[in-house]
């Protein structure tokens, strides 16, 4: 039996990864979603809260994790975070594993991941994805971000992987100039890969 194509989806900040997810959605496509897959851990009841609370107590609060408090651990104990990763990575691999399991009979299957290869999933994963624009855009749309500042890009900006990096790395490239333009990029794409979902 044909298993799913797996096609990982990933690009920096501001390149418009959520809107191309959501196309993705609307033309049948089931997406996975690794931020929301965490949120769902860390939300009251979710599957990392007990053990993160083992780790680091003050970090749950009202029965869920509060990253803030995940942060200001990790900004006073180094190794804080490599504890973190060991307990929600293994979780939200199962996560996906799940999601991959349940959509067995569907030909593509998208995989938003936005730490894509920085995490080495590029080696598992059958075709990755790259949304871009143009600098200017990016920072536009991410200062147009409620209480972002141009400090706050530029951190974040330093902690990914260059634009020009990924799209080198990329099997499949779109520029999201605009929505129509984003969604005939989709539409081309599946078509082109011979799993056009009924």
């Amino acid at each position: 039996m044909s298993r799913p194509r797996l096609l990982g989806l990933t690009g920096s900040i501001g390149m418009g990864k959520s809107t191309t997810a959501a196309l993705f959605r609307e033309k049948g496509v089931p997406v996975w979603d690794a931020d929301a897959a965490v949120h769902a851990l860390y939300a009251e009841g979710g599957g990392a809260v007990r053990p993160l609370a083992a780790l680091c107590p003050e970090a749950v609060r009202h029965g869920a994790v509060d990253r803030d408090a995940l942060k200001a651990w990790i900004a006073r104990e180094p190794e804080a975070l490599m504890r973190i990763e060991a307990v929600v990575h293994p979780l939200v691999a199962a996560d996906r594993q799940a999601f991959i399991d349940r959509h067995q009979n569907a030909p593509l299957l998208v995989l938003d991941i936005p730490l894509l290869f920085e995490t080495g999933a590029d080696k598992w994963l059958d075709a990755v994805l790259v949304v871009t624009a143009a600098p200017e855009v990016q920072r536009a749309r991410v200062l147009d971000r409620p209480g972002m500042t141009e400090a706050q890009l530029d951190t974040i900006l330093a902690r990914q992987m260059p634009d020009a990096e990924k799209r080198a790395r990329a099997d499949h490239v779109i520029e999201t100039l605009t929505p129509d333009h984003a969604g005939a990029e989709v539409a081309a794409l599946i078509e082109s890969l011979g799993t056009a979902n009924a």
